[in-house]
């Protein structure tokens, strides 16, 4: 972990503390702090050896997830942390999510939360030590019952076994009395070499249930009672309704009432369709507020002339301004990139069931102890009054880890209007217009090389909005006017460039905006990574070599460059019309080299042929979710490379669905490679490296095969033409 990263980490622990009233614990805390798991277990006939692990008569092995599955595959990889201590029968393993406790903080971050691409750098060596401990309670219960030395004792796939006598008992036939024993203090776990799960490719646990039917994600949530509500919301952010006209809405069948709550107009109903339907029925007069006269063009401009003065400092080294003024040659350079939405497959949605004296919820969320504290709030309750239900998620990419809790609030709202159970459903246009985007940005370069080419310069000028202002994190993430999350991928490159100036502009502008897949690297490693292609051509450089000789001093970086140009076969010929583009970008203290080949047709169209990826990741838990996670992250980055954008005009976003904010196809698809660098270094993260490089390695891809520069997100066919 790099030295900032270790850092701004801390400061979160601090801050994640405070919001979570002081839930911060210890790492390997080996008690049940869920009573409700607890209780659970008991009633299945399962035994509690500690709060992550649960053994069935049966011999059935639960493990509790305190992170929430959004497809990245957590869980499976936890339980194969977990088991590669326990040894017990993986074909008898399963998975739940676990209830809001702090025994199930997040060991980083003190709350209990899913992002980051922190779940297996943090769980690594705490599911190991929960495994462990249970392993240990199991073969202490069999060896007092036949009373012998528990070091004589050695487990195989969920039975222990006396050496000595040949003597047998399962997990399930030891797991009551090992669970009344007391957890020893500590436990060895076993080093890398003798591993016989992790580093394994391994099967998702979930892929059944999601092929059959059977895995609940939150829309599929359903209590006796249930009402269902739809919301209409304000067209401009920070409007509100003047004049509601239910008179319509009202005569539709199935609807029971309309009501106004905070965030606009819930049209509560017998279920989706009457509800959605009333709400067309509507008439609502909107008072748009200050945000009426948002335009994205008008925005675009004024970043740019913000850009050409220095903004607060975030990384300097050397005397940039001296450097460029005595260069031999400079080049400068804008770019942008625009708003956007998380486009979750599964739309918001929350389930909650308020009484008097508490309150339910059914979601996919990846916030549950800020969500829990929200929903308290509103209701009204002590948080411990208030129960999450985590279910499975369809898509995150950090929507659904809302500073505010927007979408579990307000149906907490609804609620209390509806005054029964009611599931809020979120449409894909909801989705799309209901903001918390992917900031837009604007990146203003300089640099200067010497009479050799070589850059001795480099100054970067950032605007954009700050995700962490106006949240509890930002105490720690805002330092001397300096949103780390903005400048991140950016103040911290590897590339050793002796004059380094990178500054940052943080205008205030009413679109709700927060972290999005990659966060602040999502723009930073485009900009810097297509820049630095620039820099190299200018000076006459093969990119490849110029980055090799920049990362002289970052090994693990160096490799993977290495490794990804060698099996993409950089610098042999391609075919007429082909352009081969690389990059490279370190992110959730990941290492990620990628290489693109694609072409341009006649009418300016994009066609991506192959990405090479190479990624160091340090130890691997289970290699087929690092190919998953990378494969998905190039479809996501190359996705907003080639097609979305949210803009606005007149203060309302002009996209509604996949129609004008388009995915990108499975028939679009490249061909796609991973190579994964061996590594003994500590895990880190996987779920969000793979998508910074891939934008700017596509649009070197371009420059190669056209001479055209690409600084402007998304690829317009018509720049190309």
């Amino acid at each position: 972990m790099s030295a900032p990263a270790t850092l701004l980490r801390r400061e979160f622990i601090k801050a994640g503390a405070a919001l979570g009233g002081g839930l911060f614990v210890s790492l390997y805390l080996p008690v049940v702090g869920a009573e409700d798991s607890v209780a659970e277990g008991a009633a299945d006939h399962q035994f509690a050896l500690n709060a992550y692990v649960r053994i069935g008569v049966d011999e059935s092995v639960t493990v509790i997830s305190n992170h929430s599955e959004m497809g990245q595959g957590i869980y499976t990889s936890l339980p194969m942390l977990l088991n590669e201590e326990l040894e017990a029968d993986w074909a008898r393993i399963s998975v739940e999510a676990a209830p809001v406790d702090k025994v199930y903080n997040h060991p980083i971050f003190g709350i209990q939360m899913t992002g980051g691409s922190t779940t297996s750098p943090a769980e690594y060596d705490h599911y190991r030590k929960m495994g462990a401990l249970a392993r240990t309670m199991l073969v202490q219960a069999a060896s007092q019952k036949w009373n012998v030395d528990p070091a004589s004792c050695h487990v195989e796939k969920g039975v222990v076994i006396h050496g000595a006598t040949g003597r047998r008992a399962t997990y399930g036939s030891l797991a009551s009395a090992a669970a009344q024993l007391t957890a020893p203090a500590d436990v060895a776990l076993k080093p890398s070499s003798a591993f016989t799960q992790i580093g394994k490719p391994t099967r998702r646990l979930d892929t059944p249930s999601k092929t059959n039917g059977t895995a609940q994600f939150g829309l599929d949530v359903i209590l006796p009672g249930m009402l269902t509500a739809v919301v209409a919301r304000p067209p401009v952010f920070g409007g509100k309704a003047l004049k509601i006209d239910a008179t319509e809405a009202l005569k539709i069948s199935g609807v029971k009432s309309v009501e106004e709550i905070p965030s606009g107009v819930a049209v509560i109903a017998t279920g989706f369709w009457p509800a959605k339907v009333g709400r067309d029925k509507l008439v609502v007069e909107w008072d748009p507020g200050p945000n009426a006269g948002l335009t994205s063009e008008q925005m675009v401009r004024e970043f740019s002339e913000t850009s050409k003065q220095p903004g607060a400092i975030a990384k300097k080294v050397g005397d940039p301004a001296a450097a460029l003024a005595s260069a031999a040659k400079t080049i400068t350079a804008e770019y942008d990139v625009p708003y956007l939405a998380h486009a979750m497959m599964e739309p918001l949605n929350c389930v909650v069931d308020l009484r008097a004296d508490s309150c339910e919820i059914w979601t996919g969320t990846q916030f549950e102890t800020v969500d829990r504290a929200n929903a308290a709030h509103v209701a009204g309750l002590h948080p411990e009054k208030v129960q999450i239900h985590t279910t499975l998620l369809g898509g995150g990419f950090g929507r659904r880890a809302n500073p505010v809790s927007d979408f579990v609030v307000e149906a907490v709202h609804v609620a209390k209007a509806a005054k029964a159970p009611v599931k809020v459903i979120w449409t894909r246009e909801d989705d799309i217009r209901g903001g918390w985007y992917r900031p837009m940005w604007h990146d203003r370069f300089a640099a200067g090389l010497d009479a050799d080419g070589n850059p001795v310069a480099w100054t970067h000028t950032i605007v954009g909005q700050s995700i962490m202002m106006g949240t509890p994190f930002a105490a720690f993430a805002i330092k001397e006017g300096v949103d780390s999350t903005s400048v991140e991928g950016a103040a911290d490159i590897l590339y050793g460039l002796p004059n380094l100036q990178v500054d940052l502009h943080t205008p205030t502008i009413g679109v709700p905006v927060q972290w999005w897949r990659s966060v602040g690297h999502s723009h930073t490693g485009f900009s810097v990574e297509a820049f630095l292609d620039e820099v190299a051509h200018a000076g006459g450089k093969d990119p490849y070599e110029l980055r090799r000789v920049l990362l002289a001093k970052q090994p693990r970086m160096l490799a993977v460059l290495d490794l990804a140009a060698k099996k993409a076969n950089w610098g042999s010929k391609l075919p007429p019309g082909i352009g081969r583009g690389i990059a490279t970008h370190f992110s959730f203290d990941s290492y990620v080299a990628q290489v693109v080949e694609a072409s341009v047709g006649k009418g300016g169209e994009v066609r991506v042929h192959r990405v090479v990826c190479a990624i160091d990741c340090g130890l691997v838990i289970n290699p087929d979710t690092v190919k998953a996670q990378m494969e998905g992250g190039i479809v996501y980055g190359l996705t907003a490379a080639l097609k979305t954008e949210i803009t606005l005009k007149d203060g309302r976003v002009e996209q509604g669905n996949f129609n004008d904010y388009p995915m990108l196809r499975i028939f679009e698809s490249p061909e796609i490679e991973v190579h994964i660098v061996a590594s003994t270094e500590h895990p880190t993260g996987v779920g969000e490296p793979g998508v910074p490089p891939a934008a700017p390695a596509l649009a070197n891809a371009i420059f190669a095969a056209t001479g055209k520069r690409i600084r402007r997100l998304p690829i317009r066919s018509s720049s190309l033409a």
